[in-house]
């Protein structure tokens, strides 16, 4: 890994930029930075030194970038990765997708130079974002058009269920087969009672309701019953209300039904690959076969259907992917979802490797982009992880008029999140002050249930007293 000689508070965003480049090597890099305040905004100088090279890159920052992100050493931040970017990028002679850009949504870069009066799209290119992918920035912002809303009281709500029939390779979820976790089950509905009861004092308007997991379907009908009995009095107003199916050998009419019964609007049908070879080697229990049949089932319910693909699974090639993109299109999800696998802490996949292979995964994204468009899907909320194949990214794509209120209020973080459960984050967003503060409830399920008393009024301080100001949006 390289070793960069720098200032405390620079470290970390240059050790962002060095993870891109693993094969920099072990190199050591000297940094010198030289803010100055030009007419109506910033110069700012960055020196890089290392054996191989040495490097002056001088960066003209306009007014309304400054204020875009309210604090001049932001700007200082963001010059830095984008002169190391180009550094790196030189010495290891390539470049990425996303050019300097290493934060999880890069929208909100772009809804921040709009806010500020700027062009997006300009900035992006600054920062050496692809053509290709400051279109699809602005195809998404366009298609978040009259959905996507800051108001005080706006809240949702997310259901977490970590109950799945078996754990697969890439999950870094605290999860285990729920014949080994079932035992678990009702003292968990009792905890998410507990959190759920008078839980509507800490939002004026719900807009979304989403029951996630882990696999909700994994519970036994009874069980998911109770849940949905829990959550019936909270969705007074028939907001959007989603219920992650996930797997199909899972899939029954009985839970269908009560889905049907309680005013699920949506529902996620997770099928990763249309491949029974992929499918068996990522820890699934499902075939090809068993997909199509669980389609076939949801079709009379009328449900809004959510269809997850990741690209780059096993060895899948470009072919492989495509075809896995060809059977969910005839399938006509309302929406399909295209992630990028990603190495997760505490995944299987992130034990057994050090560093995922872009490989065939540029093509599949491009492939992804061409072949849902031409089927009349539109992006409309994309987001990044660390470790990502390819430092890629991961799209929902939506059929007009299809799109979910929950993915695009989570992924832009415009609106509060109550989230119960184990392993479950709340979100409050302080919209004037323009910044987040975060609850995460343990992962593990004992942990969970011995402290969900003390999350309860932790939530409590959260949402209705004022906690000091910790992380800026």
């Amino acid at each position: 890994m390289v070793t960069i000689h720098t200032s405390d508070q620079l470290l970390p965003e240059l050790m962002d930029i060095a993870r891109l480049f693993p094969e920099a090597g072990d190199m050591e890099i000297a940094h010198e930075v030289y803010p100055a305040a030009g007419d109506s905004g910033m110069n700012v100088e960055n020196r890089f030194c290392c054996e191989k090279a040495e490097k002056v890159y001088i960066d003209s920052v306009e007014g309304e970038e400054v204020r875009a992100l309210r604090d001049r050493f932001a700007v200082v931040k963001r010059y830095a990765k984008l002169a190391f970017y180009k550094f790196l990028s030189e010495i290891c002679g390539r470049e990425l997708p996303w050019g300097s850009i290493t934060g999880i949504r890069p929208t909100r870069l772009a809804y921040r130079q709009l806010a500020a009066g700027g062009d997006f799209r300009t900035l992006l290119r600054k920062l050496g974002v692809s053509e290709a992918n400051t279109e699809l920035v602005g195809r998404v912002i366009e298609g978040q058009k009259g959905i996507r809303e800051r108001k005080e009281g706006n809240a949702d709500l997310y259901v977490s269920l970590p109950f799945c029939p078996t754990k697969c390779d890439y999950c870094s979820f605290i999860t285990a087969p729920i014949d080994k976790t079932k035992k678990f089950i009702p003292a968990y509905l009792d905890a998410l009672q507990k959190e759920l009861d008078g839980i509507d004092r800490y939002w004026k308007n719900l807009r979304a309701v989403y029951v996630g997991g882990g696999t909700p379907f994994a519970l036994d009908a009874e069980d998911l019953k109770r849940v949905f009995e829990m959550i019936e009095p909270l969705r007074a107003n028939g907001c959007e209300y989603t219920v992650e199916a996930g797997r199909p050998d899972v899939f029954s009419e009985e839970k269908l039904d009560l889905c049907k019964e309680y005013g699920v609007t949506r529902i996620c049908i997770n099928a990763q690959s249309f491949s029974d070879a992929t499918l068996q080697a990522i820890g699934r229990k499902h075939t090809r076969k068993q997909l199509y049949e669980a389609f076939e089932m949801a079709k009379p319910y009328g449900f809004l259907v959510n269809c997850d693909l990741i690209a780059g699974l096993a060895d899948e090639r470009a072919e492989d992917f495509e075809k896995s993109l060809t059977e969910a299109i005839g399938l006509a999800p309302q929406n399909i979802t295209v992630h990028t696998l990603c190495l997760k802490k505490g995944a299987k996949l992130k034990e057994e490797t050090e560093r995922l292979q872009d490989g065939c995964l540029a093509e599949m994204i491009a492939l992804s982009r061409e072949m849902l468009t031409q089927a009349g899907y539109e992006p409309y909320y994309l987001y990044r992880q660390k470790y990502m194949a390819g430092a890629h990214e991961n799209v929902g794509w939506t059929k007009k008029g299809c799109a979910s209120v929950y993915n695009i209020d989570v992924m832009e973080e415009t609106t509060d999140n109550v989230a119960v459960g184990a392993n479950a984050i709340s979100k409050k967003v302080f919209l004037e002050e323009d910044r987040i503060e975060r609850l995460g409830a343990p992962k593990d399920l004992t942990t969970y249930l011995a402290g969900v008393d003390k999350l309860v009024k932790e939530r409590e301080t959260l949402f209705l007293d004022q906690p000091k100001q910790e992380e800026t949006v």
